[in-house]
């Protein structure tokens, strides 16, 4: 038994779903297949059931999955005991970060971590809030990237960065009725929103809340999954959105899209970490990396 055959057993027990896991791990699924074939073989159980194309876990299997995950998170902090000993910063790191983040304030950030720390290695995955939140909890990640809020009292929270946030619709709509100067009526308007459980969404729903109704009172007209979906629906025409600047800016600047006067409060991007689990070096030095980060924009 080998801590990547546990590795590989943890994630496809905790995902229902072989290929989902390799692409998690960055292997083949023909790998993942083969480990969890060699665990089974090697003590003469069966950990999964095959259940057509899909497999969930036997019996034997759910009774391993809490001996396998302590197993692992033994063998983490044996290694940072080893890194704070040596003062080496290696190893991996695991990220679950907020669309909005992943795809617009991340990338560059990351990149210049790597030139400072080369021996670390980074996977990220791509979630909303509730999805990256969950995550850090339950171990898959070790660090999550945020701009929403979250649920959990056993989270830490620091602050790395700060969005602001506009709204916007396409060059060619119709003016907008203002219910005060610089206040538009966001009753008057088709929303386009992200599903729930967003920090985007989370915005509008506080927004209504200002103004004293819900979001069913507002004309919801097509709620997509993605920033980029949303920003390609609004530049066709379909409707309003509040979105990241990051994600816009462009579009504004080029003239497809228009700023619509909105008092907006900014808000912050956050890493979140478990208060239970110690620290790798890699997991400080990135921390130490993005609030240097945030501190010169």
């Amino acid at each position: 038994m080998t801590l990547d055959q546990l590795r590989i057993f943890v994630a496809v027990a905790e995902r229902g779903h072989m290929t989902k896991a390799a692409e998690l791990l960055g292997i083949s699924q023909s790998a993942a297949s083969a480990a969890i074939r060699a665990l089974e073989e090697q003590h003469g159980v069966h950990l999964f059931n095959r259940v057509g194309r899909n497999i969930e876990l036997a019996q034997t299997g759910h009774r391993f999955l809490p001996e396998a995950k302590a197993v692992l998170e033994r063998a983490a902090a044996a290694r940072n005991v080893l890194e704070h000993v040596s003062q080496t910063v290696t190893g991996s790191l695991s990220i679950a970060a907020s669309q909005t983040i992943a795809s617009y304030w991340l990338p560059r950030r990351l990149a210049s971590f790597h030139e400072a720390y080369p021996a670390v290695r980074l996977s990220v995955s791509i979630g909303n809030t509730r999805q990256v939140e969950a995550n850090v909890l339950d171990g898959a990640a070790d660090l999550g990237l945020v701009e929403g809020r979250t649920e959990s009292d056993i989270l830490r929270r620091t602050k790395v960065g700060v969005d602001r946030l506009m709204l916007v619709v396409a060059s060619t709509h119709p003016e907008i009725a203002e219910v005060a100067p610089g206040h538009s009526d966001i009753k008057d308007l088709r929303w386009i929103i992200r599903e729930g459980g967003s920090g985007t969404r989370e915005v509008l729903e506080d927004l209504a809340r200002r103004e004293g109704i819900s979001l069913a009172d507002l004309q919801i007209f097509l709620v997509l999954p993605s920033n980029e979906a949303i920003r390609q629906a609004v530049e066709a025409g379909a409707g309003a959105t509040i979105i990241s600047e990051l994600v816009v800016a462009r579009a504004v600047a080029e003239g497809s899209l228009r700023s619509v006067p909105l008092e907006l409060p900014k808000r912050d991007f956050a890493m979140i970490t478990h208060r239970d689990r110690q620290a790798s070096l890699a997991q400080m030095a990135l921390k130490a990396h993005l609030g240097t980060s945030a501190d010169h924009g």
